[in-house]
């Protein structure tokens, strides 16, 4: 097991529906601008935008990558996401199997 700064991110994103999510998560991992990428549907989120209470289903998308690819995948998933301001939030990750970790880091690298 890795303890410490491991390099590695937990980037969380919701969508709008799973289709919008599934492409997304395709475009990450294809690009290699994550390892993983993990759908949860069924979600309903509860916010205040443009002064108003909105409550809406979403999908959550839980994004494995590396620290090293977080600009790359922050400005990825602004282009390709339809939220104006989409919810792009990276957790570190501070201990995990270090065989798991070195295939997100692998998996998420700039080059194939």
């Amino acid at each position: 097991m890795v303890t410490g700064p491991t390099g590695a991110l937990v980037v969380l994103c919701s969508c709008p529906d799973e289709a919008t999510a599934d492409r997304i998560a395709g475009e990450l991992v294809g690009e290699r601008l994550a390892a993983c990428v993990s759908r949860l549907p069924g979600l309903r989120s509860t916010y205040r935008w443009e002064g108003r209470l909105q409550s809406e289903p979403e999908t959550l998308l839980i994004i494995k990558t590396s620290t090293g690819r977080f600009a790359a995948l922050e400005m990825r998933l602004k282009a390709l996401h339809p939220y104006e301001v989409p919810e792009i939030i990276a957790l570190p990750v501070v201990a995990g199997s270090s065989a798991y970790l070195d295939w997100v880091a692998a998996e998420s690298c700039a080059s194939t």
